[in-house]
């Protein structure tokens, strides 16, 4: 299954095994951790990695963005990225300038320096590949595994909104057959433009948010079910209350997915001490407060609009990732 590796895989196999302990490792590997955190005696280095897999277009665009993402996310500003482009054999040379030319924009967007990183002809792919890197410095920092019983979950901005971009743009042709219209592919694609969460990220950072976490693969369901976990905490949730632009509304729809489960990055979940949420109008932040925190085993409840409650344990499969594996089977 394509995405990302279960839980109990990661707790076997991956986040035991990472050499020699440094104490100046604050936070590292660890489920639902969105970027590591060492201390420098008085700042804190903030590092986080993530490849762009499931997407064609755009990939240089997202890599830079939706790495930023986790460091805005422990409350710090990206300031330097390290890219690794893998292009498939048959590459063009055009393919390689829109990459670069992406991720420069996005770079000065945030006011972070490309520093270094790799780029090679790979064999075996069928797409370009981008992996970045991206560090940041801060003060003092937010973890995913700060929700409290008694916080009440946020949830800033769309769920399924990277997703919704993605499959406008990679699965047009077949969207238009299932009678999508061109005007909402166009509105669908241009929600690459609202992938960044660093802003609102620092200044629920700066307001105090117990927790916060960068919901990607396995979709805002995924999100969390990762900061129950990190937080040794049971999340509800509402989905009535889970805010949907029309056009994932849409496409989900025409392609019968579920858009809770679908990559949505430029959605920001953040958990509030209840006596706090009367002062979030302060933050000029756009919010959702869709469920809250409790004791108990690590998981989360799902309350359907149509009456049924789901409860997971683990991230569920991306979407996107499915669909992608069933084309590569046909």
């Amino acid at each position: 299954m394509p995405g990302k590796l279960p839980l109990r895989l990661l707790e076997k196999y991956v986040f035991p095994r990472i050499g020699v302990r440094d104490s100046r490792v604050v936070v590292g590997p660890r489920v639902g951790e969105d970027a590591a955190i060492i201390d420098l005696g008085g700042r804190f280095l903030i590092v986080h990695a993530d490849p762009i897999t499931e997407a064609a277009y755009r990939v240089g665009w997202l890599a830079v963005h939706i790495a930023s993402n986790d460091i805005a996310v422990r409350g710090a500003s990206p300031l330097w990225i390290i890219g690794v482009i893998l292009l498939p054999e048959d590459y063009s040379e055009g393919v390689l300038d829109h990459i670069t030319r992406d991720m420069d924009e996005a770079a000065r967007e945030l006011g972070a320096m490309i520093i270094g990183g790799h780029t090679e002809e790979t064999p075996r792919l069928d797409r370009p590949m981008v992996v970045c890197t991206v560090m940041g410095l801060a003060d003092r920092y937010v973890s995913t595994s700060g929700a409290r019983p008694g916080d009440k979950v946020l949830l800033i901005g769309w769920a399924g909104l990277e997703g919704t971009a993605v499959l406008a743009s990679d699965f047009r042709n077949k969207l238009l057959k299932l009678g999508v219209g061109e005007d909402v592919l166009r509105r669908a694609e241009g929600l690459y433009r609202r992938i960044s969460i660093v802003k609102p990220a620092l200044r629920l950072a700066e307001f105090g948010a117990s927790s916060m976490h960068d919901p990607t693969e396995g979709g805002l369901i995924g999100g969390l079910v990762e900061v129950a976990a990190a937080s040794r905490v049971r999340i509800e949730v509402w989905e009535k209350r889970i805010p949907l632009l029309d056009e994932t509304r849409i496409i989900a729809d025409k392609l019968s997915i579920d858009p809770l489960k679908l990559i949505s990055s430029g959605a920001l979940i953040a958990t509030i001490p209840e006596e706090r949420v009367k002062d979030l109008g302060k933050t000029g932040i756009n919010y959702s407060i869709i469920g809250e925190v409790h004791e108990g085993e690590p998981h989360l409840i799902l309350h359907r609009i149509n009456g049924e409650t789901e409860i997971y344990y683990e991230p569920p499969e991306d979407e996107l990732a499915r669909l992608w594996g069933e084309m590569r089977r046909k």
